[in-house]
């Protein structure tokens, strides 16, 4: 096979870069280890900054997401029982909505395909090679065979544990990592949320997140530790800590319903520098982990691919090569913001449960700071509604 691109992964990131090179007649191919049905169900992060909501619009990807996403001018936020609302609107001019991750992944398949884009689905990436010569690679598994792509550049998009961050040097690359000392118990539940906006909580036994990925559909974590085994969990124990930590105010009640799913995952940050060698690009979470706390890891990927697909349109546009040298500076210098943000929300909100009671009474202290302070509710209102992302078209 030959394309201009080879694209492994076919995430949020990959399929997005897919779609943009195609505007600009670039020829790409995506290899994906998993089946169609299971990129287009699994249940990932579900929330968009306006940026990212712009984007998906300007790029003819936002028909559906117009009719049945959930936009969310405020946040919400409860702690040492008192509450909270940041409007974000009010504050920075944007606003965030709900639309899970695999519904845009379900879109932008769908796009592609539709225009004869070529996506192999359950094509397993063997290996990336020949990133410093005219004529790079990769051999995957499809169909009982190892098969070929031949390129010009990878885009790295398949993740913490694909292959594309593995087939750069090791003595080039330098790993930056912060492992959170708890988990969250994520649970889909077939009832209203408790408010048509998503709720922070902090309590003394653990931080909790009310979330929704319908009207009808409530997506909830509560903190736990990061070796808590599911099965010490009843719904009858899921329910009576989610009451306890949401607590009592006015107008937030959380209602019951069945159970659809609840999984436990780890916490963790993790940046990778750099985040290009020779003819190889990574993007997403190939090269970065946020914890899900300030909600960047989905729209960190589109703000990657469009650097990404800026420097490669430049390229073969206009014959210029400056985006691409500067690809990874430029990400990571985003990347880190959207980093600092989610470790600060992540200690803002979470009980660390080794805590000295000078830093459980500084904690809440700091909150009563940020909360009952303009400046401080619009610091985090301009990092929650998302910070900049570069024009995609050079």
């Amino acid at each position: 096979m030959r394309a201009q691109v080879a694209i492994i992964g076919a995430g949020p990131a990959g399929l997005l870069l897919s779609h943009l090179l195609h505007l600009e007649g670039i020829e790409s191919i995506i290899i994906e280890s998993r089946s169609r049905e299971y990129c287009e169900t699994r249940v990932r992060a579900g929330l968009l900054e306006q940026n990212s909501v712009d984007l998906l619009n300007e790029t003819g990807l936002g028909e559906r997401m117009n009719r049945i996403a959930l936009p969310h001018d405020g946040v919400q936020f409860t702690f040492d029982n008192t509450y909270h609302r940041v409007n974000m609107t009010e504050l920075t001019g944007r606003r965030v909505t709900i639309y899970a991750q695999q519904e845009i992944v379900k879109d932008i398949i769908a796009v592609r395909l539709k225009a004869g884009g070529q996506i192999h689905f359950e094509a397993d990436a063997k290996e990336i090679g020949g990133l410093d010569t005219a004529k790079p690679f990769v051999k995957f598994m499809h169909e009982g065979s190892l098969k070929t792509i031949e390129c010009d550049y990878v885009a790295g998009c398949d993740g913490f544990h694909g292959i594309s961050r593995d087939a750069m040097p090791a003595s080039m690359v330098k790993g930056f990592d912060r492992v959170y000392p708890f988990g969250w118990l994520g649970m889909l539940i077939a009832a209203k949320p408790p408010s048509e906006e998503l709720i922070y909580s902090h309590h003394p036994e653990g931080f909790t997140l009310f979330s929704m990925r319908a009207p009808e559909i409530t997506r909830s974590y509560l903190q736990v530790a990061p070796d808590e085994d599911i099965k010490n969990w009843s719904e009858d124990r899921m329910w009576s800590e989610m009451r306890k930590r949401l607590g009592k105010h006015e107008g937030l009640e959380l209602n019951e319903g069945e159970i659809l799913q609840a999984s436990i995952t780890p916490m963790r940050s993790y940046v990778s520098e750099p985040m290009r060698y020779e003819k190889l690009f990574l993007a997403g979470d190939s090269a970065h982990i946020v914890p899900p706390t300030g909600a960047k890891g989905m729209n960190l990927a589109m703000a990657d691919v469009c650097v990404l697909a800026r420097a490669m349109i430049a390229f073969y546009k206009k014959n210029q090569t400056h985006y691409l040298d500067s690809y990874s500076e430029t990400c990571l210098s985003r990347v880190w913001r959207a980093e600092h943000f989610s470790w600060w929300m992540t200690t803002l909100m979470h009980t660390f449960h080794d805590a000295s009671p000078f830093d459980q009474r500084r904690q809440i202290a700091e909150l009563h700071t940020v909360f009952g302070s303009r400046a401080g509710q619009t610091l985090l209102a301009e990092n929650y509604a998302g910070l900049p992302i570069v024009n995609w078209r050079p």
